[in-house]
């Protein structure tokens, strides 16, 4: 899709992989710096070891000598302060670009995802983002160098022979086109295709690694890492192609240093013949064009990391969104009109307020049919709401819209405030979601549940483990410091939904929406596990709306609402 990507998005991922000026420029002086003082050493070096060879007094030779000693120190304290300030202003706009590729990729997040490969954003997310550091490091200031390097080189052979000169610019031209053009016409394809193939790779290794319990009882394991070894192989193949390029342009800059070398021979046979040349000059015109095509050697490289550099913008910019998609609700607090009212409106809403839907419903990001439609039901303080209905029916659309993932159409108050008049994350301070799968994060039990209340102690932790009944399933596991493996792959659908209801109570939500707790355990558990969270999560007067396919038993609710097929 990238390749039909409006200029001007990945020009602004771009713009925020390069630094500001007051950082970028300290590294490039000190580039510049270093690559001419590299020059000057070898010109002086050159020019004092002939005039020596003459023997001249001593007074003549000191003004080189200490040139050649201020070069040589110049070159590397300059060097060191180019990859000190040149790297530090990187690293710190690679945190800045990271974060602002979250911040417009967040308000996607989770119902606009729904369909995106999770490797492969995760490449877009990491790799492609790290690689965008050599846009300013690797692209940037390397041309600018070789260009400010080249420019000064030139004018300062021109001072001793502007034949010789002319005869080092028209090398430098050439090596930097054909050098390009004949490591682009191997290299430049594979360029572009390592970013995408480091993505498709990254994909197939997670799906093998979550799935791969699925893929090996049904028997297809062998055909998934068939096609992970060959896209582990396009992957080689576009690295491969990219190495021989680089080769090809080092073998080409290689040529035309040679043919600068030779050309300012040329040159100054015939000034030193006829005695308008001196010798020190003579070897200084001969020998600097190797020091100047050692520095300008950066030059086909800078170009091969930009198409790599530019393959990746294009790659975060298709995975950033320019517009968010009307049925996913925008965080409104950045724009500052709903900031000084979405406070007031808030405080309208009490601390448990009465929620009420009439005639909701919700469409998923770029669908045609609604997901839901024509929800009307009345939850208030203490109440225990029944949502059944079949499989399609739209009850997690529905449980979706209260947390505000997605935007609704129809009425959704609390207290009589519309939620749409508030920020998502205003309402999810009010509305909080116990989802049908957990995500539970590979740490402890105490990690899993410290992220909801942080100042929360060992003590109040326990507590709200027995009020959902794990408390002796903690303690045979050793204690708050178990850990519920990948993903909670060490505990079972039922332990991870009351470890999520752990966390809900310890938020402290009102109103709190329990998606189809009973998916993935067997029946008798299933009637445990709908009997306990709705006693521990109706304590304290929190209205609770349960969704689930399942009958529930009358005495647990206080009412019931039934979505059509």
């Amino acid at each position: 899709m990238s390749e039909f990507l409006p200029p001007t998005r990945v020009r602004a991922i771009l713009r925020l992989a390069q630094p500001p000026a007051r950082r970028f420029l300290p590294g490039l002086a000190a580039g510049v710096a270093s690559a001419l003082s590299a020059v000057a050493l070898l010109a002086t070096s050159a020019w004092l070891i002939t005039r020596a060879a003459e023997q001249p007094p001593i007074l003549y030779l000191s003004v080189a000598i200490v040139g050649v000693r201020a070069f040589a120190l110049g070159r590397s304290a300059f060097r060191y302060l180019d990859r000190l300030t040149s790297h530090d202003a990187a690293f710190r706009q690679l945190a800045a670009l990271r974060v602002g590729v979250f911040e417009r990729i967040l308000p996607l997040a989770p119902a606009g995802l729904a369909n995106t490969r999770r490797g492969d954003l995760l490449t877009r997310l990491v790799r492609d983002v790290d690689d965008l550091q050599d846009f300013p490091l690797r692209v940037v200031q390397p041309l600018a160098t070789a260009g400010v390097l080249a420019v000064l080189s030139v004018a300062g052979v021109w001072l001793l022979s502007p034949l010789a000169a002319l005869g080092l610019a028209v090398c430098l031209v050439l090596a930097g086109v054909l050098g390009t053009a004949a490591s682009g016409s191997v290299a430049a394809g594979s360029e572009r295709e390592l970013a995408p193939l480091r993505g498709d790779l990254a994909d197939r290794v997670l799906e093998l690694v979550e799935n791969i319990d699925v893929l090996t009882a049904f028997g297809v394991l062998d055909a998934r890492l068939d096609g992970l070894a060959t896209a582990d192989d396009r992957l080689r193949r576009a690295t491969l192609r990219r190495s021989v390029g680089v080769g090809i342009q080092g073998a080409v800059l290689s040529l035309f240093a040679g043919a600068a070398t030779v050309a300012a021979l040329l040159a100054g046979f015939g000034g030193l013949s006829g005695g308008s040349l001196p010798g020190p000059d003579f070897a200084v015109i001969v020998l600097v064009p190797m020091a100047v095509f050692e520095v300008f050697a950066v030059v086909p490289a800078a170009l091969g990391a930009w198409r790599q550099v530019r393959s990746s913008a294009e790659r975060v910019a298709d995975a950033v969104p320019t517009t968010v998609p009307r049925e996913i609700p925008i965080e409104r607090d950045a724009d500052t009109a709903a900031v000084a009212v979405a406070p007031a409106v808030a405080s309208a809403v009490s601390a448990q307020p009465v929620l009420r839907l009439t005639g909701v419903g919700a469409f998923w990001p770029g669908a045609t049919e609604p997901g839901v439609s024509g929800v009307t039901l009345r939850l208030g303080p203490g109440e225990r709401v029944h949502l059944a209905g079949p499989s399609g029916a739209g009850k997690t659309t529905l449980a979706q819209v209260l947390v505000r993932f997605l935007d609704y159409t129809g009425s959704y108050t609390l207290d009589g405030v519309e939620a749409n008049s508030l920020t998502p994350s205003a309402v999810r301070r009010f509305v909080g979601l116990c989802e049908q799968q957990p995500w539970l994060f590979d740490d402890s039990i105490r990690q899993n549940l410290l992220f909801a209340r942080e100042t929360s102690s060992d003590d109040d932790l326990l507590a709200v483990l027995d009020r959902v009944g794990l408390a002796d399933w903690t303690a045979q596991r050793g204690g708050l410091d178990a850990r519920v493996g990948e993903r909670g792959a060490l505990v079972s659908g039922g332990q991870a939904q009351r470890i999520a209801l752990a966390r809900a109570l310890l938020a402290d939500f009102p109103v709190l929406v329990v998606d189809e707790p009973t998916a993935n355990v067997d029946e008798a558990q299933g009637d445990r596990l709908v009997r306990d969270i709705l006693e521990a999560a109706s304590e304290d007067g929190r209205a609770v709306l349960l969704i689930s396919h399942t009958p529930v038993p009358d005495e647990l609710i206080t009412a019931r609402v039934t979505l059509p097929a």
